[in-house]
């Protein structure tokens, strides 16, 4: 490999609701070398609210990234260094994030609006901590695809000292569109995502948007210094396994049973500590995507009355169901 022996070659999306310290247990399973990241945290959630429970990680899922959300410079710094005091790996702002809530607080891709007070914000946060500070944005903002946008954006950040961009390869349609319609209707536009390489030669870009085979980030790695996956790796977490393999073909991979003794373990240590059966067995979902008994499973895993057992047998019982499906396959 050359660029994707980078520590971002392959990377899981933030992705509000889903990527919690649990989903991030399991998806290390299944991609050893993958970096993590967190969900879109706000500052002032980290200074009013209960740390432990918004920062604390497994060991396991190093390297692990916290994702930040704001537009001060110095409540930001604060974050970051708290972040790197935690021991997390690297510190993210989000400047990309559509949501009207988020809109509201002014931060997250209303922020490209304003490059100068997002490269104070990186340089805040680079001046507190010695951890990489990094940056995930848009190409551009409504129904602005002037490559010029993106590119004086991402120059502002470079003269900073920013080195690493997470590029969403889409527009952010700031009024109009759901999240979901932003991750989904403005055209992806690789090609945009691509000239940047080209007019910063010394910053890594990690491409993110609508990748969803281990092929298509072989591809893409041909270009960029990474592939973020997202969707993908919510609905279908199998791929991650497939990706890394393209990847690093040397490491080896948890087989099936590994991975369900491991998770298995980790529920039971959870449900001791109070987390609830619901929050620990929803990314295991996608797991059986593409498999005999995988709407049957994911059935049992969701249904109410069953989950509300709040036991591990529920697990072990939806895993039986799946072993005999694929005995009769």
């Amino acid at each position: 490999m050359t660029k994707n022996d980078a520590h971002w070659a392959l990377c899981v999306a933030p992705m509000i609701d889903v990527t919690d310290r649990h989903c991030r247990f399991f998806h290390r399973l299944l991609a050893p070398n993958a970096r993590l990241y967190t969900e879109m945290i706000s500052t002032a959630a980290i200074e009013h609210g209960d740390r432990a429970r918004l920062l604390d990680f497994d060991v396991a899922e190093h390297p692990v990234a916290l994702q930040l959300g704001c537009s001060d410079p110095k409540r930001l710094a604060a974050a970051a260094r708290i972040a790197e005091q935690w021991g997390y790996d690297e510190v993210n702002l989000n400047c990309g994030c559509p949501s009207a809530r988020v809109l509201e607080g002014h931060f997250g891709a209303i922020l490209m609006h304003r490059p100068q007070l997002v490269a104070d914000c990186l340089k805040a946060m680079q001046d507190a901590v010695t951890i990489p500070v990094t940056v995930k944005h848009r190409l551009g903002l409504d129904e602005n695809d002037s490559y010029g946008f993106v590119r004086d954006f991402v120059g502002t950040l470079y003269d900073e000292g920013v080195r690493v961009f997470v590029v969403h390869a889409r527009n952010a349609v700031l009024g109009g569109l759901s999240p979901k319609q932003n991750r989904e209707i403005p055209p992806l536009r690789y090609e945009a995502a691509a000239a940047l390489i080209k007019d910063f030669p010394e910053a890594q870009f990690i491409l993110n948007g609508g990748i969803q085979t281990a092929v298509e980030v072989s591809e893409h790695l041909k270009e960029f210094s990474g592939a973020m996956i997202g969707r993908a790796a919510w609905h279908t977490p199998r791929v991650l396994s497939q990706m890394h393999a393209v990847l690093w073909p040397a490491v080896p991979l948890l087989d099936d049973e590994q991975v369900f003794d491991n998770i298995r373990a980790y529920c039971v240590e959870q449900l001791k500590q109070g987390v609830g059966l619901r929050r620990l067995l929803q990314p295991l979902l996608g797991w059986a995507h593409g498999m005999r008994g995988a709407r049957q499973w994911r059935r049992f895993l969701t249904d109410h009355r069953v989950v509300a057992r709040e036991e591990i047998a529920v697990l072990d019982e939806a895993w039986e169901q799946l072993h005999r499906q694929k005995a009769l396959s």
